[in-house]
């Protein structure tokens, strides 16, 4: 079924495979932002707390988990099938984006050292216009 949510279509097509880690990551903080779940990610797991406990503490548990089990479901459904199954009984999405980045974080080093070693040799040929030079240095630093 198509969809027409541009968001949609960002995080349809672009599932992570492993080579396109820093890829998929900026598309899934993009998806994650919109569905305003992302916070779920830099946050600690919260304990849901007793029936005792002051309504705002259970709100804001209740809230995380909710917005945790969100995130997991955008965060899984943007993987390769190999990839969600390895990742489908983890307890959070924080979990989850922690074992990616040990598994596929390896290439942002490398990633980075291409790109400076770009940006440092790459030169302006005379007679050319500026702006060309300009697009292939900020095509260095790919984002």
């Amino acid at each position: 079924m198509a969809s027409f949510n541009p968001l949609a279509r960002i995080h349809e097509d672009n599932k992570l495979t492993g080579p396109n880690y820093v890829d998929w990551k900026r598309n899934l903080t993009l998806v994650l932002t919109a569905a305003k779940v992302h916070w779920v990610l830099t946050t600690e797991a919260l304990e849901l707390p007793g029936p005792d406990a002051p309504y705002d503490v259970r709100d804001r548990a209740t809230k995380w988990h909710e917005d945790d089990q969100m995130a997991k479901c955008y965060i899984l459904g943007s993987m390769s099938n190999v990839l969600q199954q390895q990742h489908v009984g983890m307890a959070s999405s924080m979990d989850i984006m922690y074992i990616l980045r040990k598994m596929f974080g390896q290439q942002n080093r490398s990633a980075r050292q291409i790109a400076i070693k770009g940006l440092v040799s790459t030169k302006m040929v005379e007679g050319t216009p500026v702006r060309n030079h300009m697009l292939k240095m900020m095509g260095h630093v790919r984002c």
